[in-house]
């Protein structure tokens, strides 16, 4: 039946592709149906374009990725690797006539090491299924995006992603140690080490981290681990301002403190995540802020914190009394950008990271983009290390607005540049921010990382189109 669909499939241009695949490939790993490619065409961003794949191809070995690889180069045709594709920028868009290249069945958890600290894994293991796996041995991996309970290692990687616990515990590129990576001609590549320690010649595992799959194809990874922390208590606290919230940010961080989470929610956004989840988040508030310890005795930072929070204003200052409620005040965090699209039904999700001291200026430049363009925009942050993610909500189906949303989106790009930040701080370039990395890097900087490029993939076969 599967061999059957393929034949089916088969025209003057993609018949010799298919034929090559599946000389070196299992039938059940090539999809060809129009039906079951398009649904491989796009991630989670609005407003990036995507093509047509001529397949997709569910490898579930190095030896046959690099099968993939060499066919690829071999008849010069485009390769567009994927995760779970909950990207928001386009990264994992498939372009006309290209192989997709869908690693999720590569999920294997081929090592945890207590002793060393890490955890080897294929490209497609969960991220929540790795916490919860390293979890079982006392150990615990940081990073945690939003998406945690669907994206992939693989995806995190090539995204260089964040998440909740930036603040303390820092972002993927700081627990990826080594990798293994097939190249756009097929050769398979290691980079970096298993050990605490090593700087033998240039660091390739950090080029490979961010690159959004456009140098090489990231088939198994040495992630570092860390003991398992105490469970954290959460404080909730409530501003008359965004300002002033941002304030109490600034304070904290000026104390010393080390929050191992400081989130920080609009009104708007607090709104939203009542209307889907009918939490009881307080709507009065302009602002809620939640820092959260995971310290042996965490009672006592969350008192310091709570008295900076009051210092700066705050109306209300909660702090959890047990680690079930800490945790609901986490969902609903987790929930905003899910609650922001369900106000309008379409959302173009900013990822603009800004100094922490200009915090406050960037909550109040989106205000007012927002009241110029008559849009609902929902800020929601990791405000411990400015990373801002503005959530513009619009009805895809009205131009006029999708043009407001899109000029919002800009907007609020540029007033992250102005404020000394960056376009993006977790979600990658990919397609929808090419024009703005240009704008952020300039032109020797540009020219560079074509040339980085051109060294990998001289073909330019791997994820074509993305970044630059």
């Amino acid at each position: 039946m599967i061999m059957s669909r393929i034949e089916a499939a088969r025209d003057e241009t993609t018949g010799n592709l298919l034929d090559r695949l599946l000389a070196g490939l299992p039938a059940e790993t090539v999809l060809t149906g129009p039906d079951v490619t398009a649904s491989y065409a796009n991630d989670m961003a609005s407003f990036c374009e995507s093509g047509a794949p001529a397949v997709v191809v569910l490898p579930r070995t190095v030896e046959q990725v690099q099968h993939v690889m060499r066919t690829a180069t071999d008849l010069r045709v485009p390769v567009v690797p994927q995760g779970a594709r909950t990207g928001l920028s386009g990264a994992a868009n498939a372009s006309d006539g290209c192989i997709v290249l869908s690693l999720t069945k590569m999920d294997r958890i081929l090592e945890i090491s207590p002793v060393d600290r890490i955890a080897v894994v294929e490209p497609g293991v969960v991220n929540a299924t790795l916490s919860r796996a390293v979890g079982e041995h006392g150990l615990y991996y940081p990073p945690d995006p939003s998406s945690w309970e669907m994206c992939t290692i693989g995806g995190n990687i090539g995204t260089a992603s964040g998440g909740l616990c930036c603040v303390k515990y820092g972002v993927t590129a700081e627990y990826v140690l080594g990798l293994d990576v097939v190249l756009a001609d097929g050769r398979l590549m290691s980079t970096g080490r298993r050990t605490a320690k090593g700087v033998a010649g240039y660091d390739l595992t950090r080029l490979f981290v961010g690159s959004e799959g456009s140098l090489g194809i990231v088939v198994r990874a040495v992630l570092a681990l860390r003991p398992q922390p105490p469970q954290q208590l959460v404080l909730a606290a409530e501003f008359p301002s965004a300002s002033a919230a941002c304030d109490a940010v600034c304070r904290i961080m000026e104390g010393g403190h080390v929050p191992s989470l400081l989130e920080l929610m609009d009104r708007t956004t607090v709104k939203a995540v009542n209307g889907i989840a009918h939490m009881g988040l307080p709507e009065t508030t302009e602002a809620l802020l939640l820092a959260a310890f995971d310290t042996p005795e965490p009672g006592a930072d969350l008192a310091a914190i709570g008295a900076l929070c009051e210092a700066a204003g705050a109306t209300q200052v909660v702090p959890a009394d047990d680690p079930a409620e800490s945790e609901l005040l986490l969902q609903a965090r987790r929930l905003s950008l899910t609650a922001l699209e369900a106000v309008k039904g379409t959302t173009m999700i900013d990822d603009v990271c800004v100094p922490r001291s200009r915090l406050g200026e960037l909550f109040a430049g989106v205000e007012r983009i927002a009241e110029k363009q008559g849009l609902t925009i929902g800020v929601v942050a990791h405000a411990g290390d400015g990373n801002t993610h503005p959530t513009v909500c619009f009805d895809a189906t009205d131009p006029d607005e999708s043009r407001r949303a899109r000029e919002s989106f800009d907007e609020i790009m540029a007033l992250g540049l102005e404020l000394g930040g960056t376009i993006t701080g977790e979600h990658g370039v990919g397609i929808l921010k090419k024009e703005w990395l240009a704008r952020e890097i300039g032109p020797v900087g540009l020219e560079m990382q074509r040339a980085v490029k051109a060294v990998f993939d001289p073909l330019g076969i791997l994820n074509p189109g993305k970044l630059f």
